[in-house]
């Protein structure tokens, strides 16, 4: 699902620290808006990088997370993954040309606050996220995937999706998910957020279709490059639903909702 283009990143972005704050926004768009965001995918990645305060940003196409490929794709929903220097400069974001831009053609949008556990990999060549020490969470957790195929094991990465897919969709716990990519083909992730560290582990490395991936990951070489991060969830401010959230506040904001980031 994602793409790899010229490596065009930030001053900084190599830096071990851990950044304070990451950011996740999440618009869907009607269809009859999808020609405008191709026109944004071809225009914003560059704006987002060069706002102020950012580290790393990128913006992303979204899938349905029951594989992936062309036909997984969702053209009206598209998210920006974005790395604070200064969590204070994020406050500024919906007022940038970036965020104005998706907002004009959003019908409704929502913003995920971050702070990451664990991070390991890289994306772009950077590891965006620092080096976390982890540590106990309480509440939500957010976990991010994102790996570049080697073309010549796309095929036998693809069978290998499917059932664990299925165990996604009824792992206890969960409650949204939906991949990202930056291309249609190839470079590909998951975004998953789940109501407890506890509930992410236990899928992670007990149930016993994502085990056997695992343990199939470095026997295949299905990857050129992949990072998996664990954050926790400071805040949800938006709309819920745009995530695919699950259970009765799913069309609500998040813990200590404000006024940042609403769309």
């Amino acid at each position: 699902m994602t793409g790899h283009g010229p490596d065009t990143r930030p001053a900084g972005a190599e830096r071990s620290d851990v950044p304070e704050l990451v950011t996740l926004h999440v618009w869907r768009i009607p269809r009859r808006a999808v020609p405008r965001a191709l026109v944004r995918m071809a225009v914003d990645p560059r704006r987002l990088r060069a706002l102020p305060g950012v580290r790393f940003g990128k913006l992303l196409g979204t899938g349905t997370g029951t594989g992936f490929g062309p036909t997984d794709a969702d053209p009206t929903r598209w998210a920006a993954v974005t790395v604070w220097d200064d969590p204070a400069a994020a406050d500024g974001f919906d007022e940038s040309p970036v965020a104005r831009s998706w907002r004009r053609i959003a019908a409704a949008g929502v913003r995920v606050d971050l702070r990451p556990v664990t991070s390991r990999g890289e994306w772009s060549g950077v590891r965006p996220f620092g080096a976390p020490p982890g540590g106990a969470t309480s509440g939500p957790v957010l976990a991010l995937t994102r790996a570049r195929l080697r073309p010549s094991r796309a095929l036998t990465f693809w069978r290998a999706v499917p059932p664990v897919a299925r165990a996604l969709h009824a792992a206890p716990g969960l409650v949204a998910r939906f991949g990202i990519g930056e291309a249609p083909v190839g470079w590909q992730g998951t975004v998953s957020v789940w109501r407890s560290a506890t509930d992410l582990v236990e899928f992670a490395y007990r149930h016993p279709e994502h085990r056997a991936a695992i343990t199939r990951t470095p026997v295949e070489r299905w990857y050129a490059e992949e990072l998996f991060a664990r954050f926790e969830v400071r805040d949800v401010v938006g709309d819920r639903s745009v995530l695919g959230w699950t259970g009765p506040d799913a069309g609500g904001a998040g813990p200590a909702e404000d006024d940042r980031g609403r769309q």
